[in-house]
């Protein structure tokens, strides 16, 4: 083996002894901040979800009640696999509403909205959830992540298929 290659690979593998999983602490760094940011952005939606499935009125109501409440529970589901993958990292979640609400995108709603203007929020929500979920992926994909990568697929074909069925529903 040539003598430098065998020193790069030495001191790739010394850089990385010392981190968790294998990745270098910077590279930890990089998939915790952008799994945070997902995190921050579905736990003010999983609320904003909540909200809207208490305060629903009007002619939609049934469908609408049962269906917001559907998807606070799958986003609860996210937010834990989202909060555990964190902590397989070795790092802490962000935990608290005043963290959520300074890193998220998404923004809390009143709950005086219409069930369209209700379904029109949730899929703005759907939206930033899906580019939070691909930078995700990017950073994973960069850093060779394929757990991170693996859970984040399953995410966006769920959230997919989730606009996909609002925005159906809201072209009545």
């Amino acid at each position: 083996m040539d003598n430098g290659v065998a020193t790069k690979i030495h001191s790739e593998t010394k850089k990385r002894a010392y981190s968790r999983l294998g990745y270098t602490k910077l590279e930890t760094a990089e998939i915790v901040e952008a799994l945070n940011k997902l995190l921050a952005n579905y736990s003010v939606h999983y609320q904003k979800l909540r909200n809207f499935h208490w305060n629903v009125k009007g002619a939609d109501f049934f469908d609408i009640h049962e269906k917001f409440e559907d998807q606070y529970n799958d986003a609860k589901v996210a937010i834990d696999d989202i909060a555990e993958r964190i902590r397989v990292f070795g790092q802490t979640p962000y935990s608290t509403m005043k963290e959520y609400l300074d890193e998220s995108e998404i923004k809390e709603s009143s709950s005086d909205l219409t069930a369209m203007e209700m379904v029109s929020e949730i899929l703005k929500d759907y939206e930033i959830l899906l580019e939070h979920m691909f930078n995700v992926i990017n950073v994973g994909l960069d850093k060779g992540d394929s757990g991170t990568v693996d859970m984040m697929n399953a995410m966006v074909k769920k959230t997919e298929k989730n606009h996909w069925m609002f925005t159906a529903f809201s072209k009545k």
